[in-house]
């Protein structure tokens, strides 16, 4: 398969060597899926007792944004030979906390995104930001930058919660932060905890319904769990038995749908036409870039299919960035042929709607016939919807995620 190289804008930087990766069993693609981008800016004023994430405090919130901004384009640019001549459909910016970098600094990365990338006219641009570090002007600034997609980090309502999250906000600052960020942006998210530490039921329907109360187009909401390597992993709190948190669970979703955001992801929450482009990419195992510290990717050629990850230190990051040799990317793996069934299947069964059956082979390069035996026992088990047109999973195949999942390791 040949890939057309396009005229590079003014100012876009000459492509370096690609790195070379060895190529075991061919992926077989004919075509190759849609990509996406996703930049990582590693700071927040505070790190989060449940927060697993590559995040590091930067205290008063000030960090060497110069110097990540510069890593940042070199980084881009040593990438640019592998993503050479595709195009780029969205971005998203995460963290850490994106909404402590300045206006200025925002422009000047998605000017660099522009410049060196073949960004599509009507790419969604996503950035995630803390209503603890929230600014209506700044939010102005970064919507007149480029970004049409603000994902706000509210967690909760409750102010004692809020605490014992480790959040930097109360409930006032949250409510405020959504009202900025409604003038700013037509198009925001609220991402939403529960399960929370002692948290009855009545809790959990009233932090939803307030977040449906501000009409915004897309809810994020996120059973909270104790994740490795984290504070509350050491020192966990008391959270709601399983039964209690099902409960919440389907009560989530009965406020959600009534009104009218349907539920299309284990905990993505959408108004018709209001889907998050960029994580459907991800569910749907398109590819990605991810540049940044401890940024992950993953990259298909004609073939093989790569997954990469960034040095996570953001110190180290930026000193290996600009060194120029390589030595920024931490990890560069082949998927095997084996991992690619599970891997695909990971990602496409968290849709409710599920995959059509042919995007397997198109996204792995391989026959369907090589989980033929897989298949039919998710179905004889109930997990998996007989319709031999979709991948998609029953209403207890995603009751049992996990189970359905694992059928499909190699």
């Amino acid at each position: 398969m040949s890939i057309s190289i396009p005229i590079r804008s003014v100012g876009a930087p000459a492509p370096s060597r690609a790195p070379t990766y060895p190529s075991g069993k061919s992926s077989g693609l004919t075509s190759l899926p849609p990509l996406s981008l996703y930049v990582h800016v590693p700071w927040c004023v505070r790190k989060c007792p449940y927060c697993d994430f590559n995040s590091h405090a930067a205290p008063a919130g000030e960090f060497p944004e110069r110097a990540y901004l510069d890593a940042l384009r070199s980084d881009l640019e040593q990438s640019l030979p592998l993503i050479w001549g595709r195009q780029v459909n969205t971005v998203f910016i995460g963290g850490g906390t994106p909404s402590l970098l300045s206006s200025a600094g925002m422009d000047e990365l998605l000017a660099m995104l522009r410049a060196c990338l073949n960004l599509w006219p009507d790419a969604e641009i996503t950035m995630e930001a803390n209503p603890g570090t929230a600014e209506a002007g700044r939010f102005k600034d970064y919507a007149a930058s480029g970004v049409n997609r603000l994902s706000l980090g509210v967690q909760t309502f409750d102010d004692a919660q809020l605490r014992a999250l480790g959040r930097i906000h109360d409930a006032d600052q949250a409510r405020a932060a959504i009202a900025m960020a409604q003038d700013a942006f037509a198009r925001v998210n609220l991402d939403l905890m529960f399960a929370l530490p002692g948290q009855s039921l009545d809790a959990c329907r009233q932090d939803v319904r307030e977040a449906i109360a501000f009409g915004t187009e897309h809810l994020s909401l996120y059973h909270l769990t104790m994740e490795p390597n984290t504070v509350f992993a050491k020192f966990p709190p008391q959270l709601p038995d399983d039964d209690a948190s099902a409960a919440m669970q389907d009560e989530v979703e009965a406020l959600a749908a009534a009104a009218g955001l349907q539920r299309y992801e284990v905990s993505a929450y959408a108004r018709q036409g209001a889907r998050c482009r960029h994580n459907l990419n991800y569910w749907e195992f398109g590819d990605y870039l991810g540049i940044g510290p401890g940024a992950h990717g993953k990259l298909s050629f004609p073939d093989r299919i790569v997954r990469q990850a960034r040095v996570k230190g953001p110190e180290s990051w930026m000193a290996r960035a600009m060194a120029r040799d390589g030595s920024h990317i931490a990890d560069a793996t082949e998927v095997t042929a084996d991992d690619l069934p599970f891997e695909f299947m990971l990602n496409v069964l968290r849709l409710k709607e599920g995959v059509p059956t042919m995007s397997f082979a198109e996204r792995t390069g391989l026959s369907l016939a090589v989980i033929a035996h897989q298949l039919e026992a998710a179905t004889q088990r109930g997990l998996l919807d007989p319709d031999p047109m979709r991948l998609k999973a029953t209403h207890q195949g995603w009751a049992f995620l996990n189970d359905l999942q694992e059928l499909f390791l190699g």
